[in-house]
């Protein structure tokens, strides 16, 4: 195979450092392209990562959309009681789609980063969906449903059958540069990650304390703010009752945040909606069987999804703990991602 190019997208972590040594040998050229989304990210890291390995390294700003559209949901989402993922409001809106137009403007026609998973095209719709990756404890194929079909036909994944374990002992065994950084766990543009501090900052405001109640209306006690909480919570609520109790429903109208048993958690029927297909369509009144994953680590869980005009209604088999508004619910076949959309 001759040297071709592919734009990587490079953060200077270990998994987009590693993928162009993968990409080199499989015979790829990578050009490096590093996306700059808030003052925090960290252009040093990639450039250092890039002249180490000699990558043409481009820096693409992407502060003004990052800011309109993931910055600006997550706040809001907060703001309404739900709990965003803003990576994957992220990942379709602005990371691989300033990718894709990087690309065109260097004349390149594909595009990679070191995410663990795999892109695959059916034999039977034609479409192109997410797979799971080989490391089944890395896999993030659950981040990457709301993907299209254009950006995915551009798309490939490097590391799709590596495993994150052996990417480690390689890159130290290598010296590459990103081989003994730790893998941050916060919100890339919180990086104190104190969601709240920032919500309060950004909207020139405190967020008003209000009611703990029951699930009868009773009232328990008083909370600091809505935005501090999420459904299935049970450390940090700032209320003794003499058990374990936990979140079990948030209402931003009222400012009441209710508690209750884990039991109250359980339960077999959500709502999703802004629905994206990746690998098949469904329309109005269809129904189909298949699995489903309501956060990244959960397991996935049989159900039947209920296709109408306003999304979809799902059952589950099995009640499933903490469902909770404004994460994802992906579904799967046993091959990949058949679509996604937000739990309601």
């Amino acid at each position: 195979m001759e040297n071709k190019k592919i734009l990587l997208g490079m953060s200077g972590g270990i998994d987009s450092t590693y993928a162009v040594v993968k990409l080199r040998s499989l015979g790829y050229e990578p050009v490096g392209a590093i996306l700059k989304m808030s003052e925090h990210t960290d252009i040093a890291a990639a450039k250092r990562a890039a002249d180490a390995l000699g990558v043409e390294l481009h820096v693409v700003d992407c502060r003004e959309a990052f800011e309109s559209i993931v910055v600006e949901n997550f706040v809001s989402e907060y703001s309404r009681a739900r709990t965003p993922n803003p990576c994957i409001v992220c990942n379709r809106e602005v990371k691989f789609k300033k990718l894709c137009e990087c690309a065109r403007s260097l004349g390149i026609d594909k595009i990679c980063t070191g995410h663990y998973a795999k892109v695959m095209k059916s034999e039977e719709s034609g479409r192109f969906y997410i797979a799971r990756g080989k490391d089944a404890r890395k896999d993030q194929s659950y981040v990457l449903w709301r993907l299209s079909q254009e950006e995915l036909s551009m798309l490939f994944f490097p590391l799709a059958d590596d495993v994150k374990t052996e990417v480690k002992q390689i890159s130290k065994e290598m010296a590459l540069p990103s081989a003994e950084l730790k893998e941050s766990q916060e919100i890339c543009f919180i990086p104190s990650n104190d969601h709240t501090a920032f919500i309060e900052e950004y909207l020139g405001k405190k967020i008003p304390e209000g009611e703990f109640t029951d699930k009868e209306g009773r009232v328990l006690g008083k909370h600091k703010g809505v935005v501090r909480y999420t459904i299935g919570q049970r450390k940090g609520l700032g209320i003794s009752l003499g058990k374990h109790v936990f979140v079990t429903a948030i209402d931003p109208d009222k400012n009441t945040v209710t508690l209750g048993d884990e039991c109250d958690l359980f339960t077999r029927e959500f709502r999703a909606d802004d629905l994206v297909f990746q690998k098949r369509e469904y329309g109005h009144g269809q129904s189909a069987r298949m699995l489903v994953k309501i956060r990244y680590a959960a397991p996935p869980v049989p159900c039947t999804v209920y296709f109408d005009g306003d999304g979809a209604r799902v059952l589950t088999d099995e009640p499933v703990r903490a469902i909770t508004p404004g994460q994802s619910a992906v579904f799967y076949d046993d091959d990949g991602v058949i679509f996604g959309g937000f739990i309601r």
